[in-house]
């Protein structure tokens, strides 16, 4: 079935074809990605018939070797390719689980300690606590912490493509990763500002938070990579929070009110976009897709923090490939035991 060309071998092309056969099973953009994996893998060459077999094999016994996939993916991957998609959530990443990091050591401390401190100043602040949740506060508090949450991942890719031009060695794909953050971070942005523009203050207040915080986490960047992504996972805790805490207003706010109005508001066409809502897609559902955002984003800053091995922990190439080999098997096994049993039951 893969080998189109009739040689014993296959090659990306034939994989592609291949998998588009089972169109059921996998979407385009899964097609295309195991193909570049497995160009990758091979560096441009083809593999035999049996080495593909025993790919297939591997992938579906679901039991690790040493030398891993005979395919052999290899660590050159992750360093030009790291797809993510931020559509297409399904109801239960939409749920996030409310999870939160214990300290481990000191720099755990001190970085739960600091976002504590920061998020008491600027509730505070912006009186965020007082009163009951209105759009306008929202989407003030929103567009604000958007501006300055996209700096965190621009900066730690920044800092790591310097370090690793200057040592001339790999990255592991992390900078790839954590720059796909940061537009993430600014997407959030662009959804909001389509449901308020902000005033001439407001933008100065915008231009102060970013060269102040921007500085600082450069520079603790620089100092201490573990504790500045252990603070950003703590942070994105605090997100996650918020966020919850909106969705419940939204959700709980009487009709007619401008909260309500929301749950039927259709959302900007970016974010319908974006993270593919559909054309029904609502202000609420936006928000739904942003705090997913929020978790994952949590839950990589810290998994990623005092992370020391070269390779991504969050993208596993080798990981993926097997992942989608095993879907193969057990779509064509379903097939196979539907043309077996015959529309008879027999």
């Amino acid at each position: 079935e893969a080998d189109t060309g009739g040689d014993g071998r296959i090659s990306d092309r034939d994989i592609k074809r291949l998998l588009r056969k089972h169109n059921s099973t996998f979407t385009d953009a899964e097609i295309v990605e195991l193909g570049e994996l497995f160009y990758a893998s091979k560096a441009g060459g083809t593999v035999s018939i049996d080495r593909f077999i025993a790919a297939v094999d591997y992938a579906a016994s679901g039991v690790a070797k040493d030398e891993g996939n005979p395919l052999g993916v290899g660590n050159c991957v992750p360093e030009y390719m790291f797809v993510k998609t931020h559509g297409n959530y399904t109801p239960e990443q939409l749920n996030i689980k409310m999870t939160h990091r214990e300290p481990e050591n000191n720099l755990d401390k001190v970085a739960l300690s600091a976002v504590k401190a920061t998020r008491l100043m600027f509730d505070t602040a912006t009186g965020w606590n007082r009163g009951e949740i209105t759009t306008e506060k929202i989407l003030n508090r929103a567009i604000f912490l958007e501006t300055v949450a996209a700096i965190p991942g621009t900066v730690a890719a920044i800092i790591r493509h310097f370090s690793s031009l200057r040592n001339m060695k790999r990255d592991g794909g992390m900078l790839n990763m954590f720059l796909e953050e940061a537009n993430n971070e600014r997407m959030h942005l662009l959804t909001f500002i389509k449901l308020k523009e902000p005033g001439a203050i407001f933008r100065a207040s915008v231009i102060g938070g970013q060269i102040g915080f921007g500085t600082a986490f450069f520079l603790s960047y620089v100092a201490s990579p573990a504790f500045c992504h252990r603070f950003v996972g703590y942070i994105e805790e605090e997100a996650c929070h918020t966020y919850t805490k909106i969705i419940s207003a939204i959700e709980e706010a009487p009709e007619g009110s401008d909260l309500a109005g929301w749950r039927t508001e259709p959302a900007p066409k970016i974010a319908r976009s974006y993270w593919k809502l559909g054309e029904k897609g609502t202000v609420l559902d936006t928000i739904y897709a942003v705090r997913a955002d929020e978790a994952e984003h949590r839950d990589v800053n810290h998994a990623v923090s005092g992370h020391t091995d070269e390779m991504n922990p969050v993208y596993n190439p080798e990981e993926k490939l097997n992942k989608m080999l095993k879907r193969y098997v057990s779509d064509v096994m379903g097939k196979n035991d539907n043309k077996t049993v015959g529309p008879a039951g027999n």
